[in-house]
Parts: structure tokens; C-alpha cells; sequence
């Protein structure tokens, strides 16, 4: 029997798991793989630690775990897979079912056909014609090229400052590494906060963090021109007239699928301009699929397509196309319930599912929020803080989303989040749910659970619960709650929100009743430092007669507003 010839446009994440599955389950397939760059399966996740200097050994980007550098003959020794690199492919004749190459290099030109090919040309970075964008100094995080001038420029520490435009995932870790490198920098984002995927409150209590680390962070706030000297930025101007000198500026404003080899091809394109493609990732064309930043996939949430360029996603994405090119449409891809995850110094942040603004987007009004801070684990194990926003549905009481930030292990958080997420489990599925307990790694109550229960709560009407953003809002409109503060004298010397708040520990509110407003219809907030003693006051005031007694959600640790002390 005749070998089946396999083509695969790109070599990084989705192309190079696309062909090796591909080869394993068929050991006589002609496999080629086609890719534009110098190198080959690069781990890009990575190039922002590298050019931070948490590893210094480039290679590692490049490696498999037992260390042996994935280029062509790797390829061609372990796997028989043909890796054509700094090759690329100008054409796709789907009629004749061949593709033309050119070196990059030489300009040598060659035709190679196929029966299946599989698409995944990643994503190019967007970048605006915003005047002296073309300027030396201007750069983004999306290669290894771009990789190695940043590095460079880190080691050689000659420039001072350096302006990240974009406040996202590539944005917070590239500002990261270059703050660890030592350069004074500035994160510019336009929107009002860094980190979309989260909600306002959690992504303040990021950016707070961050500037807590000397970055600064200027939000709604767009860059108007880059300045220049001799062919060389100086500086940036923002909207506002604001100008900020620096000698570095880096690009990171998202990006957009690389998708017109295909749509010259004739493939057919969704809104976002990726490469359309069904369950099996097969294209309009059912001999060409496509994997990877390139393609749209269906959101497990909405159903609709959405553009998800997630690392992990593009592997999953092209194991499901290795496989299908072999063995006909037997396994399928369901789609992305949008879970993500960073590290921004010592701070982690992940969401899975919606966030409230996304649900608002879909046009959902039947769900419930709760905020929960509290501690990672006990205090004798070194206890960090976190805090955590669940969305569920009021309708069925199905967690839709879920997001964490903070020193903990936010990680684990999310993780247990996303599979809830997927398997449609319900708060009274959580409740109770067993997850592994050692102090070492979680308190008793685990995070998850513990914000389960504070759900079950609210929902079940034990609890009345107020957002910081809710409460300050009240205060910016004249309204004046009488703020209950339940912690100790020490801690309130040490810790002040500044909002007009009584302190009254909870040990002693049963007999300092008398000090709260005699109208027993007036709104009172209790709080303490995560509100587990803040949600106590409000069952010792309702069952002594106060009617409208509120717990604001998480209490101090996730107040994103300054504070007095």
C-alpha cells in the first residue's frame, strides 16, 4: 500500500505535536514539516523567564525533558519526520494537493505534495500605524528573535527604561522580566485595567501588586506617537500628553491569527479572521486541517468561535488533527472553557469559565458572585492569601466561572475550577466535594470549597453579602452605612480601610450592641480582614433584631482601593 503523505505548515506548538502524533500511529506515513523560523517546536511560553534571567541556557526553549534540542535531525533520527526550517510556504494548490516552498535564505523554490495537510501558522502580532512605530528600540515578545534582542539588551544593561504597551498576559510577564533585568518600567494599557480575563476588583488587586514592585501602571490611557532620535525611540507619548522617556518599548497588544496563506488558498475565515474549522479540526477543505493561534474554536461557555491563542490548547488542538489525518475523523476537539493562568512576581492570576463582564457580554442576568479571601493554607505552613470570585448560575446553581489571584497557589485553584466548569457541577456538588488535604497544601476547608460554602450561604439567604466595588460606589454617592470593623485593636492599628468604619470585635459585639445605630432598619457592613468574622456579625446583629445587615464580600485583603493604612 502506497505511504500516505503528510504536509504540516508550522513547527511550533500545534504543527510539531500535529506531526508526531501523526507519526506515531503511522510509522510508514511520509510526514514533512514545513517552518518558516530557524527553530523548531519552541517552548514560547517561556521567553519571558528567559530574558528575565530565570534560566540563562537558552536551549532549554528548544529541548525535549531529557534535554536533546528539537531541530531537524531530532526530527529526522527519533521521529522520521522531514523539518524543512527558515522554509515557507508561498502557496496551497488544493486542486493538485501540493504546496510550494521557498527557502528564505537561498530563495530555492520546491513543489510537495500531499493527501492531507494540516495548517498551523500561528498568530502575528498586532501592531497599530501608530506614528514612529517603526523606530529602533520598538520590539515585541513573539519569537526567538524577539527573544534574544530582549535578552541581549538585559545583559548588556545599558538601557534604563522601558515602556510595555499592553497590560495582558504577554504585557504583566514581560514587564516581569525586565524589572527583574533592573530597567525602570512603565505598563500603558488603554482599557481601565491590566488582565481582561479577570473582573475589575481581582485585576486591580493585580495591578497593585505590580506597582508594589516599582512598575508603574497607567491605565485608560492609549500611546498617541513614538519619539525618536537619529532613527532611535527616546521616548513615548501617550493620549493624554503624557511623555515617558525610555530606549526600549515593547509591543503587547494581543495578537491575531497568521491565517492568509489560507485565505488566499480559498479556506474559509470566521470574524476573528482565523481559519474555520469543525470539531475535527478539518478546514472548509475536508483534506486540509489547521491547529493552533491560526484557527477559531467554539467556546464550551457561549458556543460561539472565539479566538483562543493558548499554548496548551494549540497541543491539544494538533494531537486531535495528527490523529484525524491518519485515521479519518475519529477523535474530536470540544472547544475552550477560556481557562487561563500568569504569574506576575510572587502574585499568580487564572480564571476558567465567565467572568461577570463576560456574562454580561452573552447577556446573562440569572447568576450569583461571591468573593472569598482567605489563606492558602495554615498559618504554621506559611499561610497566602487569596482571593477568589465564583460566578454560578441562579437558575441550576452550575459554577460558570471562577477566578483567583494572589501569593497562594492559585494554580491548584483554578485547576479544580476548570474541571468543575467542564463537568457542570453544581455548588451542592462542591460543597462537600473531596479534594486532598495535607497542611502542608491547603487548610482543612480548602480555598475552593471554602468559596463554595460562602456561596451555598448567600444563595441560601444566610448571608447578605456587598462587593468592595459595591461599597465604594455607596460612598462615592453620599451614602453613609454604619461600617462595622470585627477584628481585634492590633489588627486595626496595623491595617485601616479609612472609610469611616467602628471598631467593635466580634468577642465583644453582644455587649457593645447599644453603640450601633438605634434604627434598626439602617444599614450596617460588617467586615474584618477576610469577612469569615464580618459574616459572624451579621448572624449575631439579624438575630438581635437588625434587618438590613450586609458582609462585604472578602473584607480587607480584597478592598482594591487605597487604603489609610
Amino acid at each position: 500500500m502506497e505511504s500516505k503523505k503528510i504536509v504540516v505548515i508550522g513547527g511550533s506548538a500545534a504543527g510539531a505535536k500535529a506531526a508526531a502524533k501523526a507519526r506515531r500511529l503511522d510509522e510508514f506515513a511520509e510526514i514533512t514539516l514545513v517552518q518558516k523560523a530557524p527553530d523548531l517546536s519552541m517552548a514560547s511560553c517561556g521567553y519571558p523567564y528567559y530574558v528575565g534571567g530565570v534560566f540563562d541556557d537558552r536551549n532549554l526553549l528548544l529541548c525535549t525533558p531529557t534535554g536533546v534540542p528539537r531541530d531537524p535531525a531530532f526530527f529526522d533520527k527519533a521521529k522520521a519526520i522531514k523539518a524543512l526550517v527558515e522554509t515557507e510556504v508561498m502557496t496551497i494548490d488544493r486542486k493538485e494537493k501540493k504546496v510550494v516552498c521557498r527557502n528564505v535564505k537561498t530563495g530555492d523554490e520546491q513543489t510537495i505534495s500531499y493527501d492531507k495537510l494540516i495548517i498551523s501558522t500561528g498568530a502575528k502580532p498586532n501592531m497599530p500605524p501608530i506614528p514612529g512605530i517603526d523606530l529602533d528600540g520598538i520590539t515585541n515578545l513573539q519569537s526567538m528573535a524577539d527573544t534574544d534582542y530582549l535578552r541581549h539588551i538585559c545583559d548588556e544593561k545599558k538601557i534604563k527604561q522601558a515602556v510595555i504597551i499592553g497590560g495582558g498576559l504577554i504585557g504583566v510577564e514581560t514587564c516581569e522580566a525586565l524589572r527583574l533585568a533592573g530597567l525602570e518600567v512603565t505598563v500603558v494599557e488603554a482599557l481601565d485595567q491590566v488582565l481582561t480575563f479577570l473582573d475589575w476588583d481581582l485585576a486591580h488587586l493585580v495591578e497593585n501588586h505590580i506597582q508594589s514592585k516599582g512598575v508603574q501602571v497607567l491605565t485608560s490611557n492609549g500611546v498617541k506617537n513614538f519619539i525618536g532620535k537619529d532613527g532611535k525611540l527616546t521616548g513615548v507619548e501617550l493620549a493624554d500628553g503624557t511623555v515617558i522617556n525610555c530606549e526600549l518599548a515593547v509591543m503587547a497588544i494581543g495578537v491575531r491569527p497568521n491565517s492568509d496563506l489560507a485565505r488566499t488558498a480559498g479556506l474559509a475565515t470566521g470574524k476573528f479572521g482565523g481559519i474555520t474549522v469543525n470539531q475535527y479540526m478539518q478546514t472548509s477543505d475536508p483534506d486540509i486541517y489547521a491547529a493552533g493561534d491560526c484557527v477559531e474554536i467554539p467556546s464550551i461557555m457561549s458556543g460561539e468561535p472565539v479566538f483562543a491563542p493558548m499554548g496548551d490548547l494549540a497541543n491539544l488542538e494538533g494531537r486531535v488533527a495528527g490523529e484525524n489525518v491518519i485515521n479519518g475523523n475519529c477523535v474530536t476537539f470540544p472547544g475552550t472553557s477560556h481557562t487561563g493562568i500568569c504569574k506576575i512576581f510572587d502574585f499568580a492570576a487564572g480564571s476558567t469559565g465567565l467572568s461577570t463582564k463576560a456574562a454580561e457580554r452573552m447577556g446573562l442576568t440569572d447568576y450569583q458572585t461571591v468573593v472569598n479571601a482567605s489563606p492558602d493554607k495554615p498559618g504554621f505552613m506559611g499561610a497566602k492569601i487569596l482571593v477568589s470570585k465564583m460566578l454560578v448560575s441562579t437558575r441550576d446553581q452550575r459554577i460558570l466561572g471562577y477566578q483567583c489571584v494572589g501569593a497562594g497557589d492559585v494554580s491548584k485553584q483554578i485547576a479544580t475550577a476548570a474541571m468543575a466548569v467542564k463537568g457542570k457541577l453544581t455548588v451542592e456538588d462542591l460543597i462537600n466535594i473531596d479534594l486532598p488535604y495535607a497542611p502542608s497544601f491547603s487548610l482543612a476547608i480548602d480555598h475552593f470549597i471554602a468559596s463554595a460554602h460562602i456561596m451555598q450561604n448567600k444563595l441560601k439567604g444566610r448571608m447578605t453579602g456587598i462587593s468592595a466595588v459595591e461599597v465604594w460606589k455607596k460612598r462615592e454617592n453620599g451614602e453613609q452605612p454604619y461600617f462595622l470593623d470585627g477584628r481585634s485593636p492590633g489588627e486595626y492599628e496595623e491595617m485601616q480601610l479609612g472609610i469611616g468604619e467602628h471598631l467593635i470585635p466580634i468577642g465583644a459585639l453582644r455587649s457593645r450592641l447599644d453603640e450601633l445605630p438605634a434604627d434598626k432598619n439602617a444599614e450596617i457592613i460588617c467586615f474584618c480582614k477576610v469577612s469569615l468574622r464580618g459574616y459572624e456579625a451579621e448572624l449575631v446583629l439579624r438575630a438581635h433584631g437588625y434587618t438590613n445587615v450586609k458582609v462585604m464580600e472578602g473584607g480587607i485583603m480584597a478592598w482594591p482601593y487605597p487604603r489609610k493604612k
